[in-house]
């Protein structure tokens, strides 16, 4: 998507593209599928989509058409996810017929699957990636990562024991503006990095809770997985007329938006300054929660990490259909300073200036700032324009891609520590080497494993 913005947006135009199971060997080649002859099939990665909904689908658009790459399998619970996804893949493909499933363990057995990509709701999302890193699989993993802590650190060890290459949903990284925002605060040219803002949309309040039949065509017990067995709402799974989707904004399969939205602009900040993890940060927030709906996470936030070096970074939770005025919900001070507050951005304050981004959008003080050479010998961001090709490239080459699974775990990381200081209400101080908070028994039991519905477990 080309976006076309003022100087003093963007310096120019911006190209933004878009649970055990039997353990196999580390790769079986794709083979076959291939038409055309562009592409020998062998050099083909073939791909299964488990997850087929909306953001499935979505993300499936920058992988179609990718010449070394096969769309061969699919696995999705709800059938008209199935087959919506079907025709999508079956319409690009011409004659192909894509191999369709409810249940995904059985796409991880295919000799002809090389990688996934998984796209599940949120509490799905390490267990289905820990079973494609011991089936041998390669994955691109939809944020955020995992409903702990300790499910992110079960999934990293997978992922690095299996030695499979891991790309994180945080696809700004692969956008120009949010590379050149982090070139300009990395070589210094806001001089002394002071302090960092963040922001995006929070999460919304009410949905129903009345307790309604299973819609025809969706497998619930296998959509709940491992959360607790509550009856099926109206809107909980998929959006169904006038009720919207509700398990971003529920506690049991979710941490709301602020994990959900939030880890891409505390990516960005994490991006711009990386020794933010290697020391002993304090941590205090404050968050709205509702208490009647089926929506109970974060409607409003603030949060304030201050860093072992000194740099703050206060994270905040943009109004999504919550209305109540608050001095949580008041952005004046930012909107008055960078100018229009979008849903979402990073803002990065120096010594000598600073540097806002978001999609489509960079905006800096001094304006010059954003024209400013840099220096030959300086930092540069990986080169990837294309978040998915930079995936594929990275399964074939064997080397990381530009969201590796050390960094995205510590961006997700940033996520799970807001949510608790919020539900805490009191200062924390937290060793990000260790990965433990210092001298807090209770916040620590929130970075463990949460109880599992039998039959499953992590492993």
């Amino acid at each position: 998507m080309k976006t076309n913005l003022t100087r003093r947006d963007f310096l120019r135009s911006t190209t933004t593209a878009a649970l055990a199971v039997a353990t196999l060997p580390a790769i079986v080649p794709a083979s076959a599928l291939g038409r055309g002859g562009a592409v020998p099939p062998n050099s083909r990665v073939g791909l299964a989509i488990i997850g087929a909904g909306p953001q499935g689908r979505g993300v499936l658009g920058g992988f179609l058409g990718q010449p070394n790459c096969q769309i061969v399998a699919l696995a999705d619970v709800l059938e008209s996810s199935r087959e919506e996804c079907r025709r999508q893949v079956n319409g690009h493909y011409k004659n192909q017929d894509c191999a369709v499933y409810t249940d995904f363990r059985p796409v991880l057995a295919r000799p002809d699957v090389d990688a996934v990509l998984i796209a599940t709701p949120d509490h799905w999302h390490v267990p289905a990636a820990l079973a494609a890193a011991k089936a041998g699989k390669d994955m691109y993993l939809e944020k955020p990562m995992g409903m702990s802590l300790a499910e992110d650190q079960l999934l990293r060890a997978a992922v690095q024991k299996q030695k499979r290459i891991f790309q994180f949903g945080t696809q700004q990284r692969s956008s120009r503006e949010f590379q050149r925002a982090v070139e300009l605060v990395r070589n210094g040219r806001i001089g002394k990095l002071r302090a960092i803002n963040v922001w995006c949309s929070a999460g919304r309040p009410g949905g129903p809770t009345a307790p309604i039949a299973v819609p025809s065509g969706l497998d619930y017990d296998f959509w709940l997985g491992p959360a607790p067995s509550e009856p099926y709402t109206d809107g909980k799974a998929f959006d169904n007329g006038p009720a919207w989707k509700t398990w971003w904004f529920n506690y049991d399969y979710a941490l709301g938006f602020i994990a959900g939205w939030g880890v891409h602009p505390l990516d960005i900040a994490l991006w711009g300054h990386p020794a933010m993890m290697t020391g002993p940060m304090a941590i205090e927030g404050k968050g709205i929660i509702p208490t009647t709906g089926a929506c109970n996470t974060s409607v409003a936030w603030e949060v304030n990490f201050t860093f072992a070096d000194g740099v703050k970074l206060r994270y905040r939770g943009n109004p999504n259909g919550y209305e109540e005025k608050t001095p949580l919900t008041d952005f004046s001070d930012w909107r008055a300073r960078y100018g229009k507050i979008s849903d979402h951005g990073t803002a990065f304050e120096g010594t000598d200036g600073w540097v806002e981004v978001h999609r489509g959008g960079l905006r800096t003080s001094p304006e010059s700032l954003a024209e400013e050479k840099l220096p030959d010998s300086g930092w540069r961001s990986p080169k990837s324009n294309h978040h998915q090709r930079n995936f594929l490239d990275a399964v074939q080459s064997r080397q990381p891609a530009i969201c590796g699974i050390e960094e995205s775990v510590q961006a997700d990381l940033l996520c799970q520590l807001s949510d608790i200081a919020t539900r805490l209400d009191r200062k924390l101080r937290f060793n990000p080497v260790s990965e433990k908070f210092l001298g807090d028994a209770e916040a620590n039991r929130r970075l463990a494993l949460r109880p599992m519905r039998a039959p499953w477990q992590l492993t």
